[in-house]
């Protein structure tokens, strides 16, 4: 792989336009070399080839490759002699940016060389700006985190001895990670002791301790100190909005509560800054590679410029590189290597290798074998699929009198998992293309590091969803018209049910198996929308309350399973839903829940963060649950009014044009006329942009689907109302999948522009003025 893509696929993709821009500095370099190339010709072909060239640029790489057996000659008698000077010069902000002055600008050409090395320079200084900008952070944040320690050990030591006095003296882990320390702590006694006996130490033995592992005087420790546990006075628990009872608690009371020094609340700290630890050294990470990469792509650069232009200038500029900040400075090492003591010691019992895990958690290994049976699923799907339209056909079912029964009371039942594995599969390609275009969706959703699903183990789980539904399908049809099996009516009838149990059972199935970590994800994210005004509202819980908004369907064919088994006949095959008033309510509301749990989402978003645009956002929901229920009960009526007919359609209407100017100009960022790219974005992921022009054509087209219902306009002769109901509700799932890809690409751009690459982590504790003092 050539090092420019290589360099691309290590970068952090939020940080792009941070790294140093490798291919614009690689494209001025064939620039100087098509000028050598066209010095080296005899003057009359290369007076007429570079007329051409200023008429037609594209000529330059045919012209190249013609060219490519003349050698640019040096333009130096002696390859050692000095070719640049690189100097700091003060600017206006108080800040050294490094400028390169080119020795040889007397020569021909020497403006394309000029123009090369300023570029160099703004690339080395926003880069060298950009790392320093976050190293500063990282220091802060690691105070921060050396503090949170602190407060920690004082409660571990707390809750193990509560008759411990306030005023006791008590030897603590080394200050944290702090950047004022120019050593690393390094555990000494043993480091597979429990945290519950790091409690009391020897003050004297540790220092001495120290200053035997650390060599001398200049090493000692500044880490160890005497920390009294009156620090605990000073120290609240914040309390994060975030769950039913945090809401009620910030409602009634402040948002910080005092220590009440049980081990539920040591738990609750410990994971806060268990995560927040693993976050923060996620970050150093990202900024050793973020460092490491641009070192080295301006070690390629500059190797190329030697080689191109027969000079030796690759030395002086890398020499300016490692005397720099940007490679002379150790503080993200060090960094690094007190926090993986401080967890190890503190958070894996002294076990470095068992904390490095969780510290650096392996990526996912591509099996095999969930290629092979994604496969074999799929090819089975298609073969009973081919089996199903052959028994239909050979029982003529389509054209017997048994059709309307079997679309009225059997469909709906199926047909509920086909909107969930449609669903599945448009998720698949999702990740899919988002993969291969660089969206870093595992960070956007919040998923762990390892174990987000990818486009093979969701082909995987859509293929063997649909595997059991067909399989289920085929029994019940072959069941029924065997001879021999007449006397199982019942059981042939409870199928779908069993198929039902079996799904759900698997979903909440507590057992490792079946991406659990992502099924419970699911279920949290779920229970959280259903709880939308008591839990804080993230990307992944409102992105699922759109998803649920395209499901409208399968809700409702959940309420026909409770009310087919339930209160229907189904030994008979036949049921009186419809003309049951609760039933017509309950179909209603399961409509409107969705867009019902969006508006609260919105409503809390409003409250939260005090922008309009949530109100407004939340308008748009309301405007569609009036436009359904509206919609809902002109289809119920058996005399269809011209009155409820105008209110129908005008509702739908407006809410389709409202839904449709969100998707694209909201969600999608697009339609933006004085962009650069002219009624798109500025920013762009994909290369052709027609395919945004084709994509918002096809929004429309699919919002515009559902008015077929409100005006009853029949368009396929030949389909059953429940299996044209199906084909609506499977082409809004569609819809929802190109919004999904497109909603995602906006959210990644907002990252890369705002440089957003970390997740914030709540801290569990909040010291006042003098807390922060003592420390």
């Amino acid at each position: 792989m050539k090092f420019g893509k290589e360099f691309e696929a290590q970068m952090v993709q939020e940080w792009q336009e941070a790294y140093v821009d490798y291919s614009n500095l690689k494209s001025i370099l064939k620039d100087i070399l098509r000028f050598k190339q066209l010095n080296n010709l005899p003057s009359p072909m290369a007076a007429t080839i570079k007329g051409k060239l200023k008429r037609n640029a594209s000529l330059y790489r045919a012209f190249s490759g013609l060219t490519s057996r003349f050698r640019p000659e040096s333009t130096l008698n002696n390859n050692e002699d000095e070719v640049i000077l690189v100097s700091a010069v003060q600017g206006r902000d108080g800040e050294g940016d490094y400028q390169t002055m080119f020795l040889s600008s007397n020569e021909e050409g020497a403006e394309h060389e000029l123009v090369f090395f300023r570029r160099l320079d703004d690339e080395f200084n926003k880069v060298i700006k950009f790392y320093k900008k976050n190293v500063a952070e990282v220091i802060v944040e690691a105070d921060e985190l050396s503090k949170q320690m602190n407060a920690l050990i004082a409660l571990r030591i707390k809750v193990d001895n509560p008759v411990i006095g306030e005023n006791d003296v008590v030897n603590l882990v080394p200050n944290g990670f702090s950047s004022n320390s120019s050593s690393i702590d390094h555990p000494t006694n043993g480091g597979n002791q429990a945290w519950s006996m790091m409690n009391v130490i020897q003050e004297e033995k540790k220092k001495e301790d120290n200053d035997g592992i650390n060599g001398g005087e200049g090493n000692k420790k500044e880490g160890f100190k005497a920390a009294p546990l009156e620090v605990l006075d000073h120290v609240k628990i914040n309390v994060e909005v975030g769950t039913p009872l945090s809401t009620l608690k910030a409602v009634i009371k402040s948002s910080k509560s005092n220590l009440s020094f049980s081990r539920k609340e040591l738990r609750t700290a410990e994971e806060k800054i268990t995560r927040a630890i693993v976050e923060f050294y996620r970050k150093l990470r990202l900024l050793k590679s973020y460092c490491f990469l641009n070192q080295l792509a301006f070690s390629k650069i500059m190797k190329k410029y030697d080689k191109i232009t027969s000079r030796n200038a690759s030395k002086a500029y890398l020499q300016m590189v490692d005397k720099s900040y940007f490679g002379s400075s150790d503080e993200v090492t060090t960094l690094m290597e007190r926090v993986e003591d401080t967890y190890a010691k503190h958070f894996a019992n002294g076990n470095r290798r068992k904390g490095m895990k969780k510290l650096r958690p392996q990526a996912k290994r591509e099996r095999h074998r969930i290629t092979f049976l994604y496969g074999l699923f799929s090819g089975c799907s298609i073969a009973l699929i081919v089996a199903i339209i052959v028994n239909l056909h050979a029982r003529a079912l389509l054209n017997s009198v048994e059709r309307d029964q079997y679309m009225v009371n059997i469909f709906p039942l199926y047909s509920l998992f086909g909107y969930v594995a449609l669903h599945m599969l448009m998720y698949a390609g999702n990740t899919y293309f988002w993969k291969r275009y660089r969206i870093n969706f595992p960070f956007i959703f919040g998923f762990k590091q390892g174990t987000e699903l990818g486009y093979r183990q969701l082909l995987l789980l859509t293929s063997g969803l649909s595997l059991l539904t067909l399989a289920a399908v085929i029994s019940h049809l072959d069941i029924e018209i065997d001879p021999r099996t007449q006397t199982f009516r019942t059981l042939t009838e409870l199928i779908p049910l069993f198929l039902l149990i079996l799904v759900v059972s698997i979903a909440f199935c507590p057992f490792n198996i079946i991406y659990r970590s992502s099924r419970f994800f699911l279920i949290r994210c779920a229970f959280r929308c259903v709880c939308a005004p008591l839990y804080k509202v993230t990307l992944p819980d409102f992105f699922l309350a759109d998803q649920l908004t395209s499901q409208v369907q399968a809700f409702r064919s959940l309420e026909f399973y409770l009310c087919y088994y339930v209160w229907g006949n189904f030994r008979e095959r036949s049921n009186k839903c419809e003309d049951s008033e609760v039933y017509r309510v309950f179909y209603i509301v399961v409509a409107i829940v969705p867009y019902w749990l969006r508006f609260i989402q919105c409503l809390r978003r409003l409250l939260e963060e005090k922008d309009a645009a949530h109100g407004v956002n939340g308008l748009k929901y309301l405007s569609t649950i009036a436009a359904v229920a509206l919609r809902t009960i002109y289809q119920f009526q058996k005399q269809k009014t011209t009155a409820w007919l105008v209110l129908a359609a005008a509702t739908s209407g407006m809410a389709t044009i409202f839904n449709t100017y969100w998707d694209i100009v909201i969600d999608w960022g697009l339609l933006r006329r004085k962009s650069s790219n002219p009624w798109l974005r500025d920013k762009l992921v994909l290369a052709h942009k027609v395919v945004y022009f084709l994509a918002m054509a096809l929004n429309c087209v699919l919002r515009l689907v559902w008015m077929q219902q409100v005006l009853g306009i029949q368009t396929v002769l030949f389909l059953h109302g429940t299996a044209l109901t199906a084909v609506v509700a499977s082409l809004e799932i569609i819809r929802r999948g190109i919004w999904n890809f497109f909603r995602l690409e906006n959210e990644h751009l907002n990252n890369v522009g705002k440089y957003r690459a970390f997740k914030s982590v709540p801290l569990p504790f909040c010291y006042d003025h003098n807390g922060d003092n003592s420390m």
